[in-house]
């Protein structure tokens, strides 16, 4: 850690480029409610993600994170997802924290400012960045807990991690990866897998979602192993600086 890379907090944050948010629900399917609006990184014309993605460097990286979180807030408040019960779930990189309690002040303030209680706040760690120092995490979670906020494992079963984060903290919430998930009804060896990842969680209490579900037989396969949280183009595809509604499919 450095004095400026600390200094950031107090001098302000400023995005390093232009960018903006698109959202996406993740609906559960029993109520046939959302649960909560993902915010997903956009350029500012609706540029793909990878356009914005591929702009962020080591250096940039803790202020293009902080910005992340305040542009998704800002926007999901100005949009109207505060009318909604939904929740609000922001990815984070966990390698641009360099002290939780400090590194939080812009989220805190940000949420201050739009009325956005903390308790509706859902931190993705995403599971495909490399986690340099797993210490380090477990005390983002810990901090993050502390100020009401949820948290959860993004991509858990793809990246570099896995159960061995489990075994350091545990998340509110796991979203499976979309490759354990695609095509798991015509998939037994994906099926033995999720249904040990299942098990997993009940023990430790932790909510299940799966994410990437695009077929009714996915999703049918997934409601009968008990996941009752999707997320995916089956629903609703990610909307510009927009809450799409979702559709409900029968099941198969």
């Amino acid at each position: 850690m450095t004095n400026k890379k600390c200094s950031a907090c107090k001098d302000g944050i400023e995005a390093p480029f232009e960018f903006s948010m698109a959202f996406q629900p993740i609906v559960d399917i029993e109520t046939e409610t959302i649960f909560a609006y993902e915010a997903l990184v956009r350029g500012p014309n609706d540029e793909s993600a990878y356009s914005i993605l591929s702009q962020v460097t080591e250096e940039n990286m803790y202020s293009f994170d902080q910005s992340c979180r305040i542009k998704a807030i800002e926007t999901a408040a100005k949009i109207g997802l505060l009318e909604k019960k939904a929740l609000l779930s922001i990815n984070f990189l966990p390698n641009a924290i360099y002290t939780p309690a400090a590194c939080i002040r812009a989220t805190l303030e940000v949420a201050e400012k739009t009325d956005f209680p903390l308790d509706r706040l859902i931190f993705e760690i995403t599971e495909t960045e490399k986690v340099k120092d797993t210490a380090s995490l477990k005390n983002i979670v810990e901090e993050y807990k502390k100020q009401g906020f949820q948290t959860a494992i993004d991509d858990f079963g793809s990246g570099f991690a896995g159960l061995n984060l489990l075994s350091e903290f545990q998340p509110d919430i796991i979203k499976v990866d979309m490759e354990l998930i695609r095509d798991i009804d015509k998939k037994d060896v994906n099926k033995i897998l999720l249904g040990s990842i299942i098990t997993v969680c009940q023990s430790l209490n932790i909510t299940i979602i799966a994410e990437g579900i695009e077929t009714v037989e996915e999703m049918t396969t997934l409601k009968n192993m008990g996941i009752k949280l999707h997320q995916g183009y089956l629903y609703a595809k990610p909307a510009f600086e927009a809450l799409p509604d979702p559709v409900y499919p029968k099941s198969s």
